[in-house]
């Protein structure tokens, strides 16, 4: 294990901004990552624990410690009747669990293809898509314990799960490392196509009972065509959380706005698409010099070349603030920022 000073993080985040860690670490074992905290701690440095860099915005100057797990590993650890549950080191590419597990005959987490980031990660923002989150096979994931300074399992019931939400994003922040996480799979296909998109780009393909592979296929497929590859074009994914407003609010924007995309969420509330408002506030296409609005997806910010953190967040306040004068809507940025 080396710990390097002065490390540059500018590869390791997808919005591509320039970056350095003030030292920098990638531990393949649970004591060497216990080590490393316990020298953050003794030294008072601030810890980032950096999986894909895909939901992140990183300023230019990165203090403390930053660590990347590097453990690895996928096993199936029992198997029911048609459940199968496997256990997922945390830095294991989260798309490619979702092939792996495929190519396995095991269903599950097909909607959730090409999510960017680690499986590590995974839970912390409850990632989800097309009609599926994460809790849906979520059992239970290992993690240091910063606090109780002990090796912990923790159950769905424990993890406060939410729309992109989790405890691991509240009152606990950086308290938990996860080391890996455990799934429930089916060996029997169900495929989800309660998002409308996914059931229509299938019908058109004359497929109307699809098998899994052909819903990861598809999901793939519309996930290109909206969202641009970091590696073309620097951008961390959907940039605004998807606004949930009760039903008055919503009754009273349909009447406004017909056309108003939204889908119902818990009892008596409904859930905004936040690319639809940005669109219509203006912004799909909109360049800024150095960042800009995605021309293919407004809910996604670009960087187009020499962008930083203070410019995109200048963007994204310009356009929360043009959302909340046309719809009364406020929008909450999704990625992390980091520093804080």
């Amino acid at each position: 294990m080396t710990l390097f000073e002065n490390y540059s993080l500018t590869g390791l985040n997808t919005l591509g901004f320039e970056a350095t860690a003030e030292r920098f670490s990638r531990p393949k074992t649970l004591p060497q990552l216990i080590e490393l905290l316990a020298l953050a701690d003794t030294n008072g440095w601030p810890v980032l624990l950096l999986g894909g860099g895909s939901n992140l915005i990183l300023s230019a100057w990165v203090p403390g410690l930053v660590i990347q797990l590097a453990n690895s590993g996928i096993e199936c650890v029992a198997q029911q009747g048609e459940q199968v549950i496997i256990e997922v080191a945390a830095a294991q590419g989260w798309h490619s669990l979702v092939e792996y597990t495929l190519e396995q005959g095991w269903f599950g987490l097909e909607n959730m293809a090409l999510i960017p980031g680690t499986v590590g990660a995974a839970p912390i923002q409850n990632i989800g898509a097309y009609g599926a989150e994460l809790k849906d096979c979520f059992v239970s994931l290992t993690a240091w314990d910063r606090e109780q300074q002990q090796r912990v399992t923790l159950e769905r019931s424990q993890c406060d799960f939410g729309y992109r939400w989790s405890r691991f994003k509240g009152e606990d922040a950086g308290r938990f490392v996860i080391w890996s996480v455990r799934f429930a799979l089916s060996t029997t296909a169900a495929p989800e196509l309660s998002y409308g998109g996914v059931a229509d780009y299938l019908a058109r393909q004359g497929i109307n009972e699809p098998a899994p592979q052909q819903v990861f296929s598809a999901i793939c497929d519309i996930r290109s065509s909206k969202l641009p590859d970091p590696a073309t074009v620097g951008n961390a994914g959907s940039f605004f959380e998807n606004p949930i407003i009760p039903q008055s609010q919503y009754g009273a924007l349909k009447a406004k706005f017909p056309a108003l995309v939204a889908f119902a969420d818990q009892p008596g509330l409904y859930k905004l698409a936040a690319g639809w408002l940005i669109d219509q506030a203006g912004w799909k296409g909109y360049n800024a010099g150095s960042v800009g609005v995605y021309d293919k997806q407004a809910l996604v910010l670009v960087n187009l070349g020499g962008g930083d953190r203070e410019q995109l967040l200048t963007l994204a306040a310009d356009i929360q603030q043009s959302v909340r004068d046309k719809f009364g809507v406020a929008l909450q940025i999704e990625p992390r920022q980091y520093p804080a």
